[in-house]
């Protein structure tokens, strides 16, 4: 029985996919050199006025229809308050008050259980969400490569781009929960074509509020905040980190302190950065430059009507189309591209469930093993149709499938039909060939047929292994297995 439980909520952030800034016409395109996408706005020059950018908000009531929260109608930008060297105006342009989303939900599935429960067994979870506000990016503070010793550099290109933040209650229970609620959530903003999802260039990074309770205790513990995790790892392993470090910390006889800390990578450790700011410290009040944020309920329709299938849509979809079962369903709208290489193999062959099983199966472990994603799988829809193809249509085993689906993905533009061909994998399907063998494989194994008769079933198995192995595994199993058990009840 767990003596603590672990209490985490995430704080997304992701650069939506405009083309020019939140509250300025400065591009938004990432790797320029720096302060070169800077207007006169995102400088804070005295006298300029920003002005809100319609495609930012056109992505949050996006999002905001696809999890399913309530639209806000009327919402309000303020100003927060805090001073940091690459923030230009002494404070950043967010919600507080009244944001754009209120509510909303996302499902996933977790791939394991947390430690009380069932170890390996995936299970489907949902977290519901607090809001999502849009609000303004800040710059970025450069410590390296920049001339004389103790000298910093501020580069204000990201000054200004737009962000939403989403906020999600602390419902998550665990690392490996953590992260698949990330995952779903950079599917989600990815699928909908409001982020790009690259982590690398900080489209989309992690807040993780982490805090520890006994098991059974109602009220929550004093909560540290993660800030910037920008990989899935490193947001699992600051996560397990920090868990560890405030239960150590309390049964030692200590008090956690709220604070916001960093994760070092290189010591897998994380460390103080500041003393974690209540809402009061960043003096919060409605910026006077911007007019409270209206939004009729003929835009929130228009934004619908023009959104793509949403992912819950689509999974009630395919438990209907296909059959699937909700897990299914589920796994395999995991993304755009994964929902599209399914339906693409699934009009390509005469069962759509073996079709799911293979993508959820070889298809998934490949691309894990690789690293790659699926729009980059080296094996297309239209060549695993024609794999499973030949398995259904009985030409080769799934043993052996699993052969040419290996084969298939070391060479790119191979067919199915011409790897089964050039290593003479076809499966024998005549039933006078198998009859010959299995005739032979009782002959020559009269004891494990007497073990058979006396009502040992593990005999059974040990001669169709012995007839796989007399055809080099090229036999049909369900033919060997009904040949074999017919000749053995009717000798």
């Amino acid at each position: 029985m767990l003596k603590w439980e672990t209490v985490i909520g995430i704080e997304t952030h992701a650069q939506l996919t405009t083309a020019s800034k939140i509250f300025s016409g400065a591009s938004t395109a990432f790797g320029a050199e720096p302060n070169s996408h800077a207007s006169l706005v995102d400088l804070a020059l005295p006298g300029t006025l920003p002005v809100l950018n319609r495609g930012a908000v056109e992505r949050a009531i996006r999002f905001g229809i696809a999890v399913g929260g309530a639209i806000a109608q009327h919402s309000i930008f303020a100003r927060k308050n805090y001073f940091y060297p690459d923030l230009p105006k002494g404070y950043q342009i967010s919600q507080y008050e009244t944001p754009v989303v209120k509510g909303g939900a996302l499902t996933f599935i977790v791939p394991s259980r947390p430690a009380d429960k069932f170890a390996g067994e995936p299970f489907i979870k949902t977290v519901k969400l607090t809001r999502a506000h849009l609000e303004e990016d800040a710059g970025k503070s450069i410590h390296e490569d920049i001339g004389a010793d103790g000298v910093s550099g501020i580069d204000l290109n990201r000054a200004g781009v737009p962000l939403l933040e989403i906020v999600s209650e602390p419902e998550l229970r665990s690392a490996a929960e953590a992260v698949a609620y990330a995952k779903a959530m950079h599917a989600l903003v990815v699928w909908l074509g409001v982020c790009d999802g690259n982590m690398q260039e900080g489209s989309f990074r992690c807040d993780a509020n982490v805090s520890v309770r006994r098991a059974g205790e109602p009220e929550l513990g004093t909560r540290c905040e993660i800030k910037n995790l920008n990989s899935f790892r490193f947001l699992e392993r600051a996560i397990d980190f920090e868990v560890r470090r405030q239960i150590e910390l309390i049964e030692d006889g200590g008090t956690v302190v709220q604070e916001t800390r960093l994760y070092d990578a290189e010591r897998d450790e994380t460390r103080p950065m500041r003393s974690k700011e209540d809402a009061m410290d960043y003096r919060y009040f409605p910026d006077p430059d911007l007019l409270p944020l209206a939004i009729a309920n003929d835009w929130i329709e228009r934004v619908r009507q023009a959104m793509p299938e949403l992912p819950s849509a689509m999974r009630e979809r395919f438990e209907r189309q296909y059959g699937l079962p909700a897990h299914e369903a589920l796994a395999l709208t995991a993304s755009r591209e994964l929902a599209a290489y399914y339906e693409s193999l699934a009009a390509a062959v005469s069962d759509p469930k073996v079709a799911a099983h293979w993508v959820m199966g070889e298809l998934a472990a490949h691309l894990n093993e690789s690293g790659v994603s699926v729009a980059d799988a080296p094996v297309s829809a239209a060549q695993l149709a024609g794999l499973i193809s030949r398995v259904l249509d009985g030409t080769i085993s799934n043993s052996t499938a699993k052969e040419v689906f290996d084969a298939l993905w070391q060479r790119q533009g191979a067919s199915a039909d011409a790897i089964i061909e050039s290593r003479g994998l076809k499966q024998i399907s005549d039933l006078t060939a198998i009859e010959s063998i299995v005739d032979e494989v009782l002959a020559a194994n009269a004891r494990s047929v007497e073990e058979f008769r006396a009502g040992k079933e593990k005999a059974f198995n040990a001669l169709v292994g012995q007839a796989m192995k007399a055809s080099r595994g090229k036999a049909n199993p369900q033919h060997v297995n009904e040949v074999l058990r017919r000749k053995l009840q009717t000798a």
